[in-house]
């Protein structure tokens, strides 16, 4: 069996006040995590359809959108983000509320970093409790094992480099699911989405060569203006 490839961890700290994300922020850095910060709702919901993040920190006095709203529409989309509630407001009702719309947990401020981090590792581990990511992959005549790294399409072995097998894993994990430029850049080479580079589209072409030729149907299509999705459908690109 090969080698597992560890994935980091993306953290979304939805929080308007600068210091309190800058010291967010550095804590998770140094401790292998990579977070982004939204200052406002409208920013939060943008950033959340454009990566997957494993746990979203929601302050609830934001500016526009709060809190509450902003928790109510992630779940409305059924995005399984581990939620935390990091707010100065520590009544009762506040907490009921909070665990009313979503929420998964709440933490009032002042609070520890260490705290804070112990609680976000129990999100984590309770999201990988219930959800296990299967290692073995398959859509139509396509295999992938992403413990052996190994590919396989009609029985014929593909050899991938490391950047193409991630972008092949995240096309099958998301099968028959249109996957925009920014959503692909973003879960695949965790960054922000450049207008102004191909990256995304070098890599998709490198890719087809080797998974879509002439012995099947076409796997991988682009969805004009907007990415690319993996479906099944014997199709001229």
């Amino acid at each position: 069996m090969g080698k597992k490839v560890f994935q980091m961890k993306n953290i979304l700290i939805v929080e308007d006040e600068p210091k309190v994300a800058r010291f967010i922020q550095r804590g998770l850095k140094a401790e292998g995590f990579h977070s982004d910060v939204a200052s406002s709702g409208s920013e939060a919901m943008r950033m959340v359809s454009e990566r997957d993040y494993d746990v979203i920190t929601v302050d609830l006095m934001l500016p526009g959108v709060d809190g509450y709203s902003i928790i109510e529409q992630i779940r409305l989309r059924n995005h399984k983000s581990g939620v935390l509630i990091l707010s100065a407001r520590d009544t009762l009702d506040d907490k009921l509320k909070g665990f009313g719309v979503g929420s998964d947990d709440y933490l009032t401020k002042p609070f520890a970093f260490e705290e804070l981090l112990a609680r976000i590792n129990a999100l984590l581990r309770r999201k990988e409790d219930t959800i296990q990511p299967q290692s073995q992959l398959s859509y139509a005549d396509l295999l992938l094992d992403s413990d052996s790294r190994a590919v396989r399409r009609d029985k014929r072995q593909i050899e991938l480099t490391n950047m193409e097998f991630q972008l092949l894993e995240y096309l099958m994990r998301n099968a028959e699911t249109v996957c925009s430029r920014s959503k692909i850049a973003a879960n695949v080479w965790h960054e922000h989405f450049d207008r102004e580079t191909n990256i995304v589209d070098v890599y998709m072409m490198y890719l087809r060569k080797k998974i879509d030729t002439a012995v099947g149907p076409h796997l991988i299509h682009t969805v004009r203006g907007i990415g690319y999705i993996m479906r099944l459908e014997d199709t001229k690109r």
